[in-house]
């Protein structure tokens, strides 16, 4: 038995295999992969595992190999690549009947849905996130929460964050740390908490990779390429995980999100949210602003930037943002 690199991209028989194999297994091949590799007897397929970024997908075992201890080899060398491109914190998904052999491997469980187990390995971690959030946390106790990419942070953004502040005793404002955007991580963040600094109840935190993530919730970065089976799947993680772990953290009892009229998946999330939430949580869906007849959001600001259209930019964000962008023009 040897382990070999399958290339999905030029591969097309062994994509078939692979993807046949996956099926069997009753698990979705996934599009959104960086390395997948296969341990073979002869020419025979019967273990699989993938990466894509640090989150190790679509692991599989022939069920007539299960005792030749495949599955601690595939994460091995999934490993072992891992810590080669320098990742020494990586996720994994898994079904709830798997999640005991991935322990025994080192992995902890962050959430459970009844469909996935979302695990992780290495620092820092879960554990260490939930102690930056309560080094902010506030004595308030009816808080609400909005999480947010803001790229970039417009006054429709601002809008939203204004009227939770209205309602809730604090607000804590979380920024997506994903890099998958026009505008970096960093930026984002500080464009958010220079636009909302006036609001004295409000706290600016990192999502890190447990809010709308590579990690917990890949479908929403594919935005209208995403399946919208798997984006329903994902989102449900996404939102258990909120419910479960976050919020009781914060005292959080409401989210405020804006009315999703033009994102399918976004309007997956809202969906998935306001079920997962069941009577635990409020979850209040506001409407778009509009200046004018125009609906204020980031997707437009990033059209009218790719046209060049800087006056008409100028209404829809605050200062700083429109600073931030003819910043990014000049470069």
């Amino acid at each position: 038995m040897d382990i070999r690199r399958i290339w999905l991209d030029r591969d097309w028989v062994g994509k078939q295999q692979w993807s046949d194999f996956l099926m069997k297994a009753d698990l979705i091949p996934d599009d959104q992969l960086d390395f997948t590799i296969g341990i073979y007897d002869q020419e025979k397929l019967i273990g699989t595992g993938s990466l894509f970024q640090n989150i190790l997908k679509c692991i599989a075992i022939d069920s007539s190999y299960q005792n030749e201890n495949l599955l601690s080899r595939i994460v091995q060398a999934l490993r072992e690549q891992l810590q080669e491109i320098g990742y020494h914190h990586y996720f994994l998904y898994t079904k709830p009947k798997t999640s005991k052999l991935f322990r025994s491997l080192g992995f902890t469980e962050i959430t459970a849905t009844t469909e996935l187990v979302f695990m992780e390995q290495g620092f820092p971690d879960f554990e260490d996130y939930l102690t930056e959030l309560k080094k902010h946390r506030t004595k308030t106790k009816d808080n609400a929460a909005i999480v947010m990419n803001a790229n970039p942070f417009t006054k429709g953004h601002l809008y939203l964050v204004t009227e939770a502040a209205k309602t809730a005793e604090t607000v804590y404002l979380f920024v997506l740390s994903e890099e998958r955007s026009l505008f970096n991580a960093k930026t984002r963040f500080n464009l958010v908490k220079e636009g909302v600094s006036h609001l004295s109840n409000v706290v600016v935190l990192p999502t890190r990779e447990y809010m709308v993530s590579s990690a917990t919730f890949p479908s929403y970065f594919l935005k209208d390429q995403a399946k919208a089976s798997i984006a329903q799947v994902q989102a449900v993680l996404d939102a258990t995980l909120f419910k479960e772990k976050i919020a009781s953290i914060l005292s959080i009892t409401t989210r405020f999100v804006g009315e999703e009229p033009f994102s399918e998946v976004t309007k997956i999330y809202n969906q998935a949210m306001k079920k997962t939430f069941g009577s635990q949580l409020n979850l209040v869906i506001l409407p778009r602003k509009q200046i004018g007849e125009e609906v204020v959001s980031a997707t437009k600001v990033r059209a009218l930037m790719e046209q060049g259209n800087y006056a008409a930019i100028k209404p829809l964000v605050p200062p700083k943002t429109f600073e931030e962008i003819i910043k990014q023009k000049n470069k």
